[in-house]
C-alpha cells in the first residue's frame, strides 16, 4: 500500500482490531502513534512509496537459566515490546546483490552494499555494529542459495539496548525476515531465520551468543525448546495466554552494568563442562546423573565445590524446563510458578550468578530479588533472575491487580524507569499492516 493512503488510514482509526489484537488494548494507541512516527521518519527519508509494516517482539527468559551451553533445555516468552520497521523494496543491483539501507531512530544510518565477493565476507570495523548483522544475514542468505534484493527501512525500538529482552536479536530476525518476505516469498520458517540471525551475530557481529533469544523473538508466545543438537534444535510453541490468567510479566532494572562481565558468565559454562570432561563428554547433557552424584567426591576434589554446585543447578533447571513446559500445556500456572520460584532459588544458590563475588557492594540483583520475595509473599507470585546475571535484571510473575503497589514499592529503589509490566505476545516476526 502506498504510504500516503496508510498513514491516512491509521490517522482514521483505522486497523484499531490489529493492533489491539498485537498490543492489547492499553497500548495500542501508543502503537499506533508509532507506526505514524515511524512512516513519517520513512517518507522524510525516501520519500512517498509503497511500504509495509514488521514488527519483531523481544524475548524474556522464563526457566533454563545457563543451560542452553550445555545443549539443555530452554522455556522463553515473546514479549509485547517490539521493534517495528517501515520497509520497501528498492531499485539495486542484479542476482544475489543487494543495497541495503537501514534508518534506526537515534542511531546513525546503515548504508549496505553487497556487490563485490569482498562485501560479502566480515568487515573489522563493523564488529559490534548493527551493519555486521545486516551483512552476516545477507552473506548467510546467498551461501544458502537464498535470494537478497534492496530495501529502503526505517525501524523504531520499544526494545532498549541494555534491557535485558534482547534488542539485538529482534533486530537480527527484523533483517533475515524482511529479506525472507520481500525476496523468498516468506520461504523460511521462524528457526531458519532464527538462526541466521545467530550466525550473523555469531561470525560478523562479534558475539558468541546461543539461539534462545532469536528463537523466541522469531516464533512468539511462550517457546519451549531442546538444544540437544544445537544445529538443530527442536522448538515446540506452547498453547498458554498469560493475558487470560491475570498476571503480568514484569521485568525490573536494578542498574549495573555487564561491562567486564564476560569472565564471570565464561566460567559458568566452563566449569559445567569441566564437570562433563570428568566424565569423558563435552556437555553436561551427555552426562548421567546418577553417575555424577555417585562420583561427586572425586570431581569435587578436581574441581572444587562451586563447578559441582552448578552442575546441580544444570540437572535440576532442566527437569523444571521440561515439567514447566507440560504444566503451562495443562493450564496450571500456580504450579508453573512454584517452578519459576524454584529455578530462581536455585540460580541463587547453587548456579550463584547473582552478583559478582569480587565485588560485594554492588548487589542489585540481591536486592532485588529479597524485596520483591518479601513484596509479593503469599501472593501467588515468583520471582528469579533474568538473563544471565550478575548485574541487570530480575522477572516477577505478578497478580495484574497488584503489579501498581509492587512497582510503587521498587521504584525508590531502583528509579521511576526501572520497572516494566509486560505480557506474552503470541505472535512472532510478523507483516502487520
Amino acid at each position: 500500500m502506498d504510504l500516503a493512503t496508510l498513514a491516512q488510514t491509521l490517522e482514521n482509526g483505522g486497523y484499531a482490531d490489529k493492533l489491539k489484537k498485537l498490543y492489547g488494548d492499553a497500548k495500542s494507541e501508543a502503537a499506533r502513534r508509532r507506526y505514524l512516527s515511524a512512516l513519517e521518519k520513512f517518507k522524510e527519508l525516501y520519500g512517498d512509496r509503497d511500504v509495509e509494516i514488521i514488527s519483531v517482539p523481544g524475548r524474556s527468559e522464563i526457566l533454563g537459566n545457563h543451560t542452553d551451553h550445555n545443549r539443555g533445555l530452554v522455556l522463553a516468552a515473546a514479549i509485547d515490546l517490539d521493534v517495528i520497521a517501515v520497509v520497501s523494496k528498492s531499485p539495486g543491483p542484479g542476482d544475489k546483490k543487494a543495497h541495503i539501507r537501514i534508518k534506526s531512530e537515534g542511531f546513525e544510518p546503515n548504508d549496505i552494499q553487497m556487490e563485490k565477493p569482498e562485501d560479502f565476507l566480515p568487515q573489522e570495523d563493523e564488529k559490534f555494529k548493527s551493519a555486521a548483522i545486516i551483512r552476516g544475514t545477507c552473506a548467510k542468505f546467498a551461501e544458502l542459495g537464498l535470494e537478497i534484493g534492496s530495501f529502503d527501512a526505517y525501524t523504531i525500538s520499544e526494545v532498549l539496548p541494555g534491557s535485558g529482552l534482547s534488542s539485538s536479536a529482534a533486530f537480527e530476525v527484523l533483517v533475515g525476515y524482511i529479506l525472507s518476505h520481500l525476496y523468498n516469498a516468506d520461504a523460511l520458517s521462524p528457526l531458519s531465520i532464527a538462526q541466521i540471525g545467530q550466525y550473523a551475530e555469531n561470525h560478523y557481529f562479534g558475539k558468541p551468543c546461543g539461539l534462545m533469544d532469536q528463537t523466541a523473538c522469531s516464533v512468539g508466545g511462550f517457546v519451549y525448546i531442546d538444544f540437544q543438537d544445537p544445529s538443530r534444535p527442536i522448538v515446540e510453541k506452547l498453547d498458554f495466554d498469560l493475558a487470560k490468567s491475570g498476571y503480568s510479566l514484569c521485568i525490573v532494572s536494578t542498574g549495573g552494568s555487564h561491562k567486564d562481565l564476560n569472565e564471570e558468565y565464561a566460567s559458568i559454562r566452563k566449569e559445567m563442562e569441566q564437570v562433563a570432561s570428568c566424565f569423558e563428554k563435552s556437555a553436561l547433557r551427555d552426562v548421567d546423573k546418577s553417575e555424577f552424584l555417585a562420583n561427586m567426591a572425586k570431581t569435587r576434589e578436581l574441581l572444587g565445590d562451586r563447578a559441582i554446585l552448578r552442575a546441580m543447578h544444570y540437572f535440576a533447571e532442566n527437569a523444571r524446563v521440561k515439567a514447566g513446559a507440560e504444566l503451562l500445556k495443562e493450564g496450571d500456572f500456580e504450579g508453573f510458578l512454584r517452578l519459576v520460584a524454584a529455578s530462581g532459588n536455585s540460580s541463587h544458590k547453587l548456579l550463584q550468578n547473582i552478583h559478582v563475588p569480587s565485588e560485594p557492594k554492588a548487589q542489585g540483583i540481591s536486592l532485588a530479588l529479597a524485596l520483591s520475595e518479601e513484596m509479593l509473599a503469599n501472593r501467588r507470585a515468583a520471582v528469579r533472575i533474568h538473563g544471565g546475571g550478575f548485574a541487570g535484571t530480575i522477572l516477577a510473575f505478578a497478580k495484574k491487580s497488584e503489579v501498581g503497589e509492587y512497582f510503587k514499592k521498587l521504584e525508590p529503589v531502583f528509579g521511576r524507569e526501572a520497572c516494566l509490566e509486560l505480557s506474552v505476545r503470541n505472535c512472532g516476526a510478523a507483516v502487520v499492516l
